[in-house]
């Protein structure tokens, strides 16, 4: 099959964050399809490679064999809500016009990846123009969580995104959910008939994470990052509104008489914040960590004690799995998760960490005090969370169901 995906946010070859499609993609093309692939410019953190400045469209074929089509994406997004809604609208109008003038030729299927939830415009159009179904995979719902967590307020561009989900709804042929209570909340709230929605969640990565464990020498590791007599947990993720990491700091200041240290991965409109917080608290014991490649990224993993999922404590979010908590289950590592609903309960299932109530620091270190004081449990919840990821959430097993769905349509 020749397949368009459609994704603001898919990765570099060496970009840090979420990496679903570019494994995904990876699965597909090694199974013989061709991958061709719209993407923006900018990183889902805010930052642009500079070898992007001054382009409308820039091409390349990954390390993968994947085509991919760079489109613009407005440098205001890291600005104000207006500049990241520009942002959002500069590369639906950018990946129109490269799906048309680059991503030439014919295509089985369009798959198209939210949020942000304006790529439907993308699908939608290419998809006419193309004469080609598309598929609508929903990764976060929106515009619930921009609402819920305070991003989105003005009523009038409220109003026009509950319509546009609609629309883009009865246009896709298939919606791929990425939890079960997506898939109920579009068929009580949303009135998407169940014949169209399908379950393609986040998965762990194996293939990666057999790899470096492998090779993967963790004393030496800990050894050169100054790690030695931690216990380590550690967040990897966006720095943003949505993930209320000022929780975190709360948490360190309460354990400054432990030896817990604290490493926080990634990046975000308030990782600046964040850290001139802990600076003038004097927190010690929180580590800052640019974004590193997923390889990079199991390194840490493997090297701590813990893994940490955190959320703001909003009911949106009570509907996600956090990605985060696969990577946290295929390095054999137990999950603190201070997410409620749909995540607590997949690990609480796993039987792989141990729920923390959001935004209550008390609760999130007497836990952490918890494990320090069971080391024999960190090790049986680690071996709980890499078994049942095995069983139920391997990327390859699911990427390879995901092509039997497109194949029906």
């Amino acid at each position: 099959m020749r397949i368009l995906l459609i994704h603001q946010y898919f990765l570099e070859d060496n970009d840090g964050g979420g990496s679903r499609w570019n494994e995904m993609s990876r699965i597909w093309t090694e199974a013989g399809h061709e991958v061709v692939v719209l993407a923006g410019m900018v990183h889902y953190m805010g930052h642009r490679p500079e070898h992007y400045r001054g382009q409308y469209f820039y091409q390349y074929t990954n390390r993968d064999g994947i085509q991919v089509i760079r489109c613009h994406v407005s440098e205001s997004y890291n600005k104000s809500f207006l500049g990241r809604l520009w942002a959002y609208f500069s590369f639906t109008f950018s990946s129109i016009l490269g799906g048309i003038r680059h991503a030439r030729g014919k295509y089985d299927i369009i798959v198209v990846t939210s949020p942000p939830l304006f790529v439907g415009i993308t699908a939608v159009a290419l998809s006419w123009w193309k004469r080609t179904p598309f598929l609508f995979e929903i990764r976060d719902l929106w515009p619930e969580s921009a609402i819920d967590t305070g991003v989105l307020t003005n009523p009038w561009i409220i109003r026009f995104a509950y319509w546009f989900e609609s629309f883009v709804y009865r246009k896709a042929k298939l919606i791929n959910v990425l939890t079960p209570a997506f898939r109920q909340t579009l068929l009580t709230k949303k009135g998407v008939p169940a014949h169209k929605i399908i379950f393609i969640p986040n998965a762990a990565d194996f293939t990666l994470s057999e790899e470096v464990m492998q090779q993967f020498d963790c004393c030496q590791f800990r050894r050169e990052h100054g790690l030695e007599g931690k216990f380590v947990v550690t967040y990897v993720g966006a720095h943003g509104v949505a993930n209320h990491l000022v929780q975190v700091l709360d948490t360190a200041e309460l354990l400054h008489d432990t030896n817990a240290l604290f490493l926080l991965i990634g990046d975000g409109m308030q990782k600046k914040e964040l850290q001139l917080d802990a600076q003038r608290r004097g927190l010690t014991n929180v580590r800052f960590v640019d974004s590193v490649p997923k390889r990079e990224v199991f390194k840490y993993i493997l090297a701590s004690d813990l893994g940490a999922s955190v959320l703001k404590k909003v009911d949106t979010f009570k509907t996600v799995y956090s990605n985060k908590t696969f990577d946290y289950f295929s390095c054999k590592k137990p999950v603190l998760m201070a997410i409620d609903g749909a995540s607590r309960e997949l690990v609480e299932e796993a039987q792989a960490g141990t729920f923390v109530e959001p935004e209550i620091p008390e609760d999130f270190a007497e836990k952490v005090r918890f494990y320090m004081s069971n080391p024999e449990l960190i090790v049986q919840q680690g071996q709980n969370g890499y078994r049942y990821a095995r069983t139920y959430f391997d990327r390859d097993v699911l990427a390879r169901k995901y092509l039997e769905y497109i194949k029906q349509i």
